[in-house]
């Protein structure tokens, strides 16, 4: 931030456009002197010292010393007869900056950054006037100096106030509030309150929910509360609470979303499993004598939004899920035949790639029962070999290849042309800790 915005503020400085100066004073025994002070060219504002320091309760101090600028013009003047015009060059040297910078967010969430207080003092101006008449201009000096010390503090503090709103305003209000997923949710980013400046850090309370895009409801728990370690080795961190993973799991399942059939053209070529009555009569007999050789599905659907933790340990949940079985029959429509209802251990590597927040699963064993389908049992009664099943892994735990969403993962709340590297991925309980330090990249 220090280096860009001191970059940015030089340009801006640089282009400072002053108005022309005019007035008259009076010299002991010549009489009343007229000046005019036109086309005043600023060549270069620099910055050589500066620094951005954390305001608690306030926001940001930008403060600039011996700072120093060049410029020149032309001059006329005129008293009596006598009529004299010429060019000059001017130096301003020790120039101080204090820029407050007051950070808030606004009735949409997002966040607003004013100049609250902007002091500018120059301690010396230098000035080389051309021309013949030289004790004319030692008087002239004198008159102008403070005009032009005064015109250059005012405006700088204009054209830092400019900028803030500007362009600093602006570009912080590419921070997203909310972001699109995919066709059917969103995610909340807006800011929860106004951004706390801290003696160490800037901390932003972000409100981190997912919602659906068709019809917004309240989430039925709360958010438990985040506190982020004391660590400062990175530039940023960003925590993620269980809340967070939770309101998506909440409205992917009210979106119907987690409801996946599992048909035989999944099933990856080269294995000899087939999903039909033929396979499954050897778990049960009577599937044959009911539907002979019929292609069969199953429905996976999640009875209630899976609810995950975090720990120390890492991500974890064990969502219910009911597998229904159907026989598909000539007509196309699907016979139910019998309802599993399963309970698995999953966990999940969590990454960060290109601002997103990617992931994969890493699943255990199911465990669980049989019980009636729609239809009722098979043929007044059905024996059902569970452990058996082919569902079942063949190895205590396996990673299942990563679901589509997931790998594309979740974009995390940057403003824009801002990219991570170095970055920290831990597990605290209740919350996912990211660390990372970050680059600019300039248009």
């Amino acid at each position: 931030a220090h280096q860009q915005a001191i970059k940015f503020l030089e340009q801006e400085l640089g282009q400072l456009k002053l108005q022309d100066i005019s007035g008259d004073f009076r010299v002991l025994r010549v009489g009343k002197v007229h000046y005019e002070i036109s086309r005043l060219y600023l060549r270069s504002f620099h910055l050589p010292h500066s620094s951005i320091s954390l305001v608690p309760g306030v926001g940001l101090q930008v403060s600039i010393s011996n700072a120093f600028a060049e410029l020149n013009g032309n001059w006329r003047v005129k008293f009596y007869f006598i009529r004299d015009h010429g060019s000059f060059d001017l130096k301003v040297e020790h120039v101080y900056i204090k820029i407050s910078l007051q950070l808030g967010s606004d009735g949409l969430g997002k966040p607003t950054i004013g100049t609250s207080a902007c002091s500018t003092r120059i301690s010396k101006v230098h000035v080389h006037f051309s021309g013949k008449l030289g004790w004319l201009y030692n008087l002239f000096y004198g008159a102008v100096e403070s005009r032009f010390r005064k015109i250059l503090e005012k405006q700088v503090c204009e054209s830092v106030a400019k900028s803030v709103r500007g362009e600093l305003q602006p570009y912080l209000r590419t921070l997203p509030v909310t972001a699109k997923i995919d066709a059917r949710t969103g995610i909340d980013y807006s800011l929860v309150a106004s951004p706390t400046a801290t003696a160490r850090s800037l901390d932003v309370d972000l409100k981190g929910e997912f919602f659906s895009l068709a019809r917004r409801s309240a989430v039925p728990f709360s958010p438990l509360p985040l506190a982020l370690p004391p660590d400062h080795s990175h530039m940023v961190y960003f925590g993620a609470s269980s809340y967070f993973f939770n309101t998506a799991a909440f409205t992917y399942h009210a979106a119907g979303a987690l409801v996946f059939d599992i048909t035989d053209a999944v099933i990856p070529k080269g294995i000899e499993f087939h999903l039909n009555t033929t396979t499954f009569s050897a778990f049960i007999p009577q599937l044959e004598k009911m539907y002979p050789n019929t292609a069969m599905k199953f429905r996976l659907s999640a009875p209630s939004a899976p609810f995950l933790s975090i720990g120390p340990q890492g991500l974890s949940l064990q969502p219910v899920v009911e597998v229904q079985a159907y026989a598909i029959l000539p007509s196309s429509r699907p016979a139910p035949l019998f309802l599993l209802s399963l309970v698995r251990n999953v966990s999940a590597v969590i990454d960060v790639r290109s601002g997103h927040l990617v992931g994969s699963l890493k699943v255990g064993r199911y465990g669980g029962g049989a019980s009636p389908g729609q239809g009722g049992w098979l043929g007044g009664g059905c024996l059902l070999r569970t452990a058996r099943l082919p569902l079942t892994p063949p190895s205590p735990s396996h990673t299942l290849p990563s679901p589509e969403r997931l790998d594309q993962g979740f974009p995390l709340p940057l403003p824009d042309r801002i990219q991570l590297s170095k970055i920290l991925v831990r597990f605290q309980q209740n919350f996912l800790l990211l660390g990372a330090d970050v680059q600019y990249q300039p248009r």
